[in-house]
């Protein structure tokens, strides 16, 4: 290999490989694939003695090491210590701390990542005693998240969250000015261009938010615009196999679904066809994960506003996962804490099929969750428990009422049979006397049009006209 210098300019090209013959009459120039050096990661765990984290530390590293993997590093160690009370200054323990330095040391590694998160002086007087970059589980989520990022929303809400993380965090990674931390002379214009940077960000902070509520209020419009239907939205945890179940739902095969932890991003809806000739509107929702930052949260509050006009949430869960029921109860802290949890909520436990006693696990949930759905999409009737609940509840959404008609009256007729569920007919000389169900609106309609429309009795309840 030879370096190919430009004559005219007098510059070196790297990148380009020139191959020359023993005649030295032709050159073959072959590009050079050039990557990004691949970061080499040790995992700390940090939990506080007798926590659930303390007794889960092997699996909840383990979920740091997919995310780590997922952000593109390759994780060469793995260290936890259970600590009394987190150190204000370093989190962990000063001989800790000189233990990890030698680990990164012997194992070259260029950064190391906390499933903790860290306050902005532990992350300077971690990175100061190491002598690398320190980086907590929410930096590594938000790095994620704006990679993985497509729809112009979703970029927004991302922005505004690690601009969020990273205001406090400022003088740690402003990388320009320590190159003149300390200089004679130089200390003033350092520290006037850190607060100009903070009030740049601020600003930053306060157009994305805008540009947020105008999203949500874009996100109304289409929600008002929608035709009246069963609205129904996914949760759960991340790679619980929320989109895999949209398509399955749907049969488009276009939706992404990966093995991986946030393989999509974006809101996506579906009308989806239950069978008997009803259909739902379905959305796929941002999964969630344990520690999710909080700024990313609230960003995305406003995406998840389509779980909140739902009809019903049907919260995913893993059924194989080993943690199954933590990763349950991380689910339900979100959705409290966006508000969300006095939402009609169904368990459906995914993944069936990879479980080795189906049955037992079966009967197992719905003892602990009454109402629990069991599901599989890996075969073909694996969702019809869900797609029969599903119908269940859109006939309860649409009220059983008797509609008399004029006989002459053919084109009312034929709309109930289109538009609602005709569940009897009589007829006389002069009226068609039916029994159907319809959506409220549909009911308000008839009624505002001089119909008669009368409640019919459900199982010795009245049921609601309007």
């Amino acid at each position: 290999m030879e370096d190919i210098y430009s004559q005219r300019e007098g510059t070196r090209r790297l990148g380009v490989r020139a191959d020359t013959t023993r005649e030295g009459n032709s050159i073959s120039k072959t590009p050079i694939q050039v990557r990004d050096p691949i970061e080499r990661a040790v995992l700390v765990a940090a939990p506080r003695k007798g926590s659930s984290d303390a007794r889960h530390v092997t699996e909840h590293l383990e979920e740091l090491t997919r995310l780590v993997d997922t952000a593109g590093a390759e994780v060469v160690g793995r260290m936890s210590q259970q600590i009394a009370a987190p150190n204000p200054a370093t989190l962990i323990g000063e001989g800790k701390v000189e233990e990890i330095a030698r680990a990164v040391a012997d194992a070259g590694a260029s950064i190391v990542i906390f499933d903790e998160e860290l306050s902005p002086v532990q992350g300077a007087n971690l990175e100061r005693e190491m002598n690398v970059r320190v980086m907590d589980r929410p930096e590594v989520i938000l790095d994620i998240f704006s990679t993985r990022a497509r729809s112009h929303e979703a970029k927004l809400q991302v922005e505004l969250a690690q601009l969020e993380y990273l205001l406090p965090r400022l003088t740690r990674m402003w990388t320009h000015l320590s190159r003149i931390r300390g200089g004679i002379g130089l200390r003033g214009p350092g520290e006037t261009q850190l607060e100009t940077d903070r009030r740049i960000i601020r600003r930053r902070i306060q157009g994305l938010k805008q540009k947020l509520k105008d999203v949500e209020k874009h996100r109304e419009n289409i929600r008002a615009g929608r035709d009246p239907m069963l609205s129904v939205a996914l949760v759960g945890y991340t790679n619980a196999g929320k989109s895999s179940v949209l398509r399955a739902l749907s049969g488009q095969h276009e939706i992404v679904v990966e093995d991986r932890l946030f393989a999509t991003l974006d809101t996506l809806t579906r009308e989806v066809d239950l069978g008997e000739g009803q259909r739902a509107r379905v959305t796929d929702t941002v999964g969630f994960i344990r520690k999710l930052p909080h700024h990313l949260v609230a960003s995305f509050r406003a995406t998840l506003e389509e779980a909140r006009g739902a009809d019903v949430m049907l919260h995913i869960v893993d059924a194989s996962h080993p943690d199954w029921d933590g990763q349950m109860h991380v689910v339900e802290r979100v959705l409290a804490e966006l508000d969300l949890a006095d939402r009609p909520i169904i368990p459906v436990f995914n993944k069936m099929d990879a479980l080795t006693d189906p049955a037992g696990f079966g009967a197992r949930v719905r003892e602990l969750y009454p109402g629990a759905l069991t599901i599989t999409t890996m075969r073909t009737n694996g969702l019809a428990s869900l797609k029969a609940k599903l119908r269940e509840l859109e006939r309860a959404g649409r009220p059983m009422v008797r509609v008399r008609l004029p006989i002459t009256d053919g084109a009312r007729l034929a709309a109930l049979y289109r538009d609602g569920e005709v569940l009897s007919r009589e007829e006389s000389a002069s009226q068609y006397d039916i029994v159907v169900r319809l959506d409220r609106w549909q009911v308000e309609r008839l009624q505002r049009e001089g119909v008669e429309v009368v409640a019919e009795q459900v199982e010795g309840k009245r049921a609601r006209a309007g």
